[in-house]
């Protein structure tokens, strides 16, 4: 009407949920007949569920970069966690990796907050030490700290999270709330793991009841914050993301613990780069444009939630990112246009370093220390049980190329001969630090 004050769309909001290391079989909705997880469930069919989502890399630091600046992390050479651990004796000796995000790197709050984003990271950052934090990458309420509560500060992360929402609740924000949980070591309420233990069937290939537990306390935490979206109508003007930052931890990394999960039907797990070890749960929900309910099988990457959030929000930036807009899957108007996605994981953590490539259904593993490659069909062989390699001797050759070429277009470190190699010694860790520190 002639006189009224129209005023422009507001821009969405961004609710980044992030686990640590979740596996990609962990939920209900992906498949666990043993872990609770209703909330998420239902979230899934809200929106829309990655079938085929990969970490850019096994492990949390490289991954974790990977989301705030869509780059793969060997072109950053930040491919390992934050600090790492050596292997003196080993055959190679890997990269001086970069220990800390670099501030010239423009992050997911540094590109929002010119847009007006209230920016927040609480909970695991994981990115480098002092003065490279969350604050001096462009977000304006950090929070990583609280009681523990038998809940790895599950509770603490949460009540933090919902004051923020609370608190800019009249303006565009971006919330990242990166839980520490279902990093080992495991623990949770008594009463909870009994339930689980009542419930665990002996043998089951997910049946750790503690493990269980901490799904659970994790779904809780996800239904608060749509909850509280609900409350203060603002579950439609908000995208919803949530992740993990690599595969699933199957093995204790010292001692005889318990089993932690299963990856099946893939093989590997965290550290590894076979497809246990990089393959994480994706859900998004952006009411009124993702299409609801549909499970997506192209396969995607946490390299490319920076430009699919940047499309999203309608924020520009002219930089140059690794990743692809996911928006055409989420809207259903059609395709990304890649079939090839690359890894590069040059240290030692649960197997040997290499890097793979998947291109279509294809992917081929190239292991550095003796130069041996494995090829597999995913599609018919998700579980990477037949190596095609000397089958298709043409095409594991045309793959390796593929996958040094872009090493050199990249700039990866890669590692070296070690002259300190002892094969009575190789498999021991210089110093191994509490596995909770990745």
């Amino acid at each position: 009407m002639p006189g009224q004050n129209h005023r422009p769309p507001r821009r969405p909001n961004i609710v980044y949920i992030l686990a640590d290391d979740l596996g990609w079989a962990d939920l209900g909705c992906t498949g666990s007949r043993f872990h609770q997880s209703p909330h998420l469930d239902r979230l899934a069919t809200q929106g829309v569920r990655f079938e085929t989502c990969y970490a850019a890399a096994p492990v949390c630091s490289a991954t974790r970069a990977s989301i705030q600046t869509g780059k793969y992390p060997a072109r950053l050479h930040l491919t390992d966690f934050i600090p790492g651990h050596g292997r003196p004796w080993a055959r190679l000796r890997v990269p001086d990796f970069r220990q800390q995000l670099p501030l010239e790197e423009i992050s997911l709050a540094r590109a929002l907050k010119p847009a007006g984003y209230a920016c927040a990271n609480i909970g695991k950052w994981h990115l480098g030490g002092p003065g490279f934090g969350p604050a001096e990458h462009g977000f304006d309420h950090v929070f990583s700290t609280g009681v523990n509560d038998d809940d790895k500060q599950v509770s603490a992360l949460t009540e933090d999270a919902l004051g923020f929402i609370r608190a800019h609740r009249y303006e565009p924000f971006l919330l990242m709330l990166c839980h520490y949980t279902v990093h080992i070591p495991l623990e949770a309420k008594q009463a909870l793991i009994a339930k689980y233990a009542a419930l665990a069937e002996p043998g089951a290939p997910q049946s750790n009841p503690t493990y269980a537990a901490m799904i659970e306390v994790l779904d809780d935490s996800v239904g608060r914050v749509l909850a509280e979206l609900d409350t203060l109508g603002l579950t439609d003007d908000t995208i919803v993301l949530f992740g993990s930052d690599n595969g699933g931890l199957v093995h204790w990394y010292i001692g005889d613990g318990p089993e932690v999960t299963s990856n099946a039907p893939c093989r590997g797990e965290k550290g590894t780069i076979h497809e246990g070890g990089l393959r994480v749960p994706l859900i998004v929900r952006w009411p009124g444009h993702t299409q609801v309910g549909r499970v997506c099988d192209v396969p995607v990457s946490t390299i490319d939630l920076f430009p699919t959030l940047m499309e999203a929000t309608g924020v520009p930036y002219n930089h140059s990112v690794d990743g692809l807009s996911l928006m055409p899957l989420l809207t259903g108007a059609g395709g990304i246009g890649r079939d090839t996605h690359y890894f590069h994981y040059p240290h030692y953590h649960n197997d040997t370093p290499a890097g793979a490539i998947r291109r279509g259904d294809m992917k081929l593993i190239e292991f550095f220390e003796d130069s041996h490659v494995e090829l597999y069909d995913l599609a018919e062989d998700v579980g990477e049980t037949r190596d095609l390699a000397r089958e298709r001797p043409d095409l594991a050759e045309e793959l390796r190329q593929q996958l040094a070429e872009w090493r050199v277009s990249v700039g990866a470190q890669m590692p070296m001969v070690n002259p300190s190699y002892d094969p009575r010694r190789a498999h021991e860790w210089e110093s191994y630090p509490p596995p909770w520190w990745e």
